[in-house]
């Protein structure tokens, strides 16, 4: 295989996508987890995280640079990705990637920065806003008109990603709407809400239609298997948001006219999130169980597995607020039992994609599944390779 070293700027550019945005989701959601976790695992836990936070902004600046400049350079590629029925969909990890680092500036940049800092996030979040709304008009949109062709035998939970930016902003907004006061925390406060509603309800449309197709059509190919924990990330961050949102209505509502909200707020976020959650360990065992059942019959690595991340880890956040909430102990230790999950799966995934970068096959267009969109295996890959690059 060609290793990354030899391969030119202009090729790599050409051949990224934004599935490579899931790697700052799964990061980013990663580092998160080690700072909101109430336990002290190890001594050097909190410089892990904000080490991690800035590993996270060094790849999205990088991913950032690498798709912009695709933008301009390769303009017929990136109307071959808004028409590629999955490979499109990744967009939608862009806001999502971004969420995590806004959060960061909010933790961790206070003590090198002060109060810049969450004037940084404050500025991020309505950018991510407005991206997060932007992606969840345009890509639907497409996928109802001819420029984008789909089929209920092809459907998989790839479709939640445009879908899904807009809760994840709220979630957002409910972390961060407390550090801010005053008109700006309290219009955080509503349009997160807004937000929530712009997505929620379409993800669990998403839900019956996928089941649906399941049933009709049984399981995705193996390059697509990792997708079934997608269900698990619009549950989980539909009930973070709403629980982190409730939280925030007692403080953010406070000495205002709607502060007779607050404790319907406060109890209506903790009730459907309590929903949400029970409905999402529903998917939590069902993923475990296609997730077995694809590893017994060989798993082929691609950008995908990064599924096994984020979904887990908005999904651990939630179980972290309703411990928080209910004082109960079972929240608690499923929250612990889920954290290792994701440090596990970030892991084998951060190693596995690393070793991809440098081989290079994750940048070959010829290794680009037409149908997923996604690279395909490294055996694949290195077959093609070995025939091209052994003749120059």
């Amino acid at each position: 295989m060609k290793p990354l070293t030899h391969k030119s700027l202009s090729e790599v550019i050409r051949n990224f996508t934004p599935n490579w945005f899931t790697l700052n989701m799964g990061t980013g959601i990663t580092f998160l987890t080690l700072h909101n976790i109430n336990a002290h695992l190890f001594a050097s836990q909190m410089f892990v995280g904000e080490l991690l936070w800035f590993v996270d902004i060094f790849f999205f600046v990088l991913f950032l640079t690498l798709f912009i400049a695709r933008i301009i350079l390769y303009p017929e590629a990136v109307k071959l990705m808004l028409k590629h029925p999955i490979q499109s969909m990744f967009l939608g990890a862009i806001p999502m990637a971004l969420v995590p680092i806004l959060e960061g500036f909010a933790l961790y940049g206070q003590a090198m920065l002060g109060d810049v800092a969450l004037d940084i996030s404050l500025y991020l979040w309505w950018v991510d806003a407005f991206l997060a709304i932007s992606v969840g008009w345009l890509l639907p949109y497409l996928m109802f008109t001819i420029q984008q062709e789909h089929k209920l035998e092809n459907m998989t939970a790839v479709w939640l990603l445009p879908i899904v930016a807009s809760e994840v902003t709220a979630s957002a907004g409910g972390m961060l709407a407390p550090f801010y006061s005053g008109a700006m925390a309290e219009s955080m406060l509503l349009f997160s809400y807004v937000l929530w509603a712009f997505s929620v309800p379409l993800a669990l449309s998403v839900l019956v239609i996928l089941f649906l197709r399941l049933v009709s059509h049984k399981l995705p190919e193996k390059a697509l298997a990792v997708t079934s924990w997608l269900t698990l990330g619009a549950l989980g961050t539909g009930a973070l948001s709403l629980l982190l949102l409730g939280n925030a209505s007692k403080v953010v509502l406070a000495g205002t006219q709607l502060e007779h909200f607050a404790e319907f707020l406060y109890s209506f976020g903790f009730i459907m999130g309590l929903l949400l959650w029970g409905y999402g360990l529903w998917w939590y065992v069902m993923s475990w169980i296609i997730t077995i059942k694809f590893f017994k019959d060989g798993l082929p690595f691609n950008m995908g597995w990064w599924g096994f991340t984020f979904p887990i880890g908005v999904f651990t956040a939630a179980t972290f607020q309703l411990w928080q909430v209910t004082a109960y102990d079972i929240f608690k230790i499923l929250g612990i039992i889920f954290s290792i999950q994701l440090a596990l799966f970030w892991i084998l995934v951060f190693v596995k994609t690393c070793k991809g970068m440098w081989s290079g096959y994750l940048f070959s267009a010829p290794c680009l599944s037409p149908e997923t969109g996604l690279p395909k295996p490294e055996e694949e890959c290195e077959k093609f390779a070995k025939k091209k690059y052994d003749k120059e």
